[in-house]
Parts: C-alpha cells; structure tokens; sequence
C-alpha cells in the first residue's frame, strides 16, 4: 500500500454505500467534526495575518478544495479522509494564495463529495458545504466563489439543492464528479439536471473521480495517477457523443486537469469517431471540434510545457483557466509553470480573463 509520510492511502471503494454512513446522526457528525474541522477552519481575523505576496493577487483559482466540517467527518468515517486534507485550514489557504499572485479561489470539496454517503446523509451534507462555502465567501469579501456541491446522483434532491444554491445562497455555479457509480455525465438520467442548469446558463465545474468500473486497477498504482485522467476523458466523450453538450449550449463546462487524457485521445475523437460506425453521418468534424473548443480546461496538475503545450495545440488560449488543485498542489507551482508557458495577452487571458467570463461578478470584486 502507497503511503504519505508513514500513513497509508486510502482505497476508492466508489459509489458502495458503506453500511455506517447511511446511518450516521446529525449529532454524530458535528461532533465529529467540530475537533477536526472547526477549529482548523478558523475565520478569526488574527489567524490571517500571513506574509503578503509582493505584487497585488490578480489570478482567479477555478480548481480549490475546501474541507467543511461536516464533510470532513464523514469522509474520516468512511476512510476517505487523506493527509493534505487533515492539515488544511482557511489561513493557510489564504496563505497560499497570497503566495501565488491568486486573488480569488472557486471553491468545491474534492472528490468523492458526498457520492457514496446514502441519499440522507449526501443532502445534509452537500447543503452544509454549500452554506460553510457561503459563509467562507462572506467572510473574505473578493477572495472566494462557490460551486456548489449536488446530492448527486439523487436527481430529484439535486435539484432542489440547485434552486437553493442559486436562489438563496447565490453561488456562481456548481461543482460535480465526472461520473457516478456506472454513470458518465451524458447519460439520460441526469438529463433534468443539465435541463436546470441551462435554462439558468450555468457554469458546471467537474472533477474526476475513480468510477465503480474501473477502481485500483493496477496494483501500486494510485487511481489518480491513470484513471482521474481517464475518467475525465470518457465523460467527455460521453457528453458529445450522447448530443448533451450540444443540446445544453448555455452550459459553461470546466474540466479538471486539461481535460485529463483527452489530448492524447484527441485524435481519435476527430478520426475514428468521425468515420468509424456507429457515429459515422452521426457527427461531423465540424461538431466534434465546436464542442471541444468551447469547453473550458483548467491548468491544475498540468502546469509542464509538455501538458500545457498539448492543450494549446487543441483548444486556444481563450478556453484554457487558472487552477491549482490546493491542498494537494500549491497556487506558487502553477503559476511559475503557467507564466513560463504563456505571454502578453494569452497570460492575462488565462490566469483571470476567461474565468471573468464564466464568473463576472469578479470584475468588480
């Protein structure tokens, strides 16, 4: 078993619904997390006192993990809890940013979210994220944003927590999983949420996660390392192939990491699918293309000159955002690796001007 400094790495046992979950109290989990969460989270203005970066924060992070109390406590009953989220906290967080130039961090806890708690127990707490990011919002005027967290794949609770994370919490958009269980987000059961989520043109952040298919396939070989990667890819494929993307234009995507393998798979989706069966006379070049170069793909993890120049040569810099992936990478890394890659205006597109076009309430922030 892989470790981090002594501790082991947990397993994705993705979208079972672990028998003690489902029957967790609400008492249960504040408790719980009150000693590991609400202390580490700590919003006294003391705590923030941290060295400044000397030019002003001007990059807008769309790819920032937050740890909600609540959450945190479930993901430690069920052994989902890994070594960078038990060290985070909001002052270092704001730290971080402070350190690498970031004036504003979208935010969204990290994967599973709240996929494999049972359907209680994910409502409860996808509506405790959405109000504890909320209130980090309100606390540090200019320096976050929400996605909100879904009870996805509970349709019908997803969507009431959709008309409470715009209307009344105000959120800029919401954050799901690539896929969930043996679902990608193409799939006609999800088709009421994208309904919602167009009419309200919405931004839709994703991040992969290990599906129930494909979890510890190769032994010693974390799931991150391959499958997030892969995973991104097929719910992209699964997106344009099912005619989703191109029924839902007013959603705004952003897919984690660059798109995972997607541009090592590229080719494949512009060749074999155009004139191959079964999608042959079914969907031209001209569409495949037009999908693929209105979606946005955020710079978390592939901040190299090799990763960043593959994107570049798919898509142009006008689709290509800001992240990070904090806390398991830092805001400094990428953006030494992004002001290496790009220039002039391409940075400036980049590091804050296309996410002012999914986020445009930040111009003023």
């Amino acid at each position: 078993m892989l470790k981090w400094k002594g501790r082991p790495l947990p397993t994705c046992a993705c979208c079972v619904e672990p028998p003690a979950i489902a029957g967790i109290s609400r008492r249960r989990l504040l408790g719980a997390g009150a000693a590991a969460g609400f202390a580490a989270a700590g919003f006294a203005p003391k705590a923030l006192a941290q060295p400044q970066a000397p030019a002003k924060p001007h990059r807008i992070d769309v790819h920032c993990h937050i740890v909600p109390p609540t959450w945190f406590a479930a993901m430690e009953i069920i052994g989902r809890s890994d070594f960078p989220l038990k060290n985070w906290s909001v002052p270092k967080l704001i730290e971080d940013m402070d350190k690498g130039g970031v004036a504003t961090s979208m935010t969204s806890p990290t994967t599973p979210q709240v996929t494999p708690l049972g359907k209680n127990v994910a409502v409860r707490i996808a509506r405790e994220s959405n109000e504890y990011a909320k209130k980090l919002m309100a606390d540090h005027p200019g320096r976050f944003g929400v996605w909100a967290t879904l009870p996805l794949p509970h349709i019908d609770e997803s969507l009431k927590e959709i008309a409470y994370a715009f209307d009344t919490l105000k959120v800029d958009g919401v954050g799901c999983m690539t896929s969930y269980g043996n679902k990608w987000l193409g799939d006609p059961a999800f088709a009421p949420i994208w309904e919602e989520l167009n009419r309200r043109k919405a931004t839709v952040y994703t991040h992969p996660t290990s599906p129930e298919c494909c979890v510890n396939l190769v032994r010693g070989v974390p799931d991150y390392v391959i499958e997030f990667g892969a995973d991104t890819t097929r719910t992209i494929a699964s997106l344009i192939l099912s005619g989703a993307s191109q029924k839902y234009k007013d959603i705004n995507w952003i897919w984690s990491h660059g798109g995972g393998a997607l541009t090592a798979f590229a080719e494949r989706f512009q060749w074999q699918l155009i004139h191959t069966p079964p999608y042959r006379g079914k969907i031209t070049l001209d569409t495949m293309n037009g999908e693929l170069r209105r979606f946005y793909y955020d710079t978390a993890a592939i901040s190299g000159g090799v990763t960043l120049h593959a994107l570049n040569e798919l898509v142009s810099s006008s689709q290509i955002v800001f992240g990070t992936d904090f806390p398991y990478r830092t805001a400094s890394d990428h953006a030494k690796g992004v002001t290496a890659f790009f220039k002039g205006d391409d940075l400036k597109k980049v590091e804050r001007e296309n996410a002012l076009k999914l986020v445009p309430r930040l111009r003023s922030a």
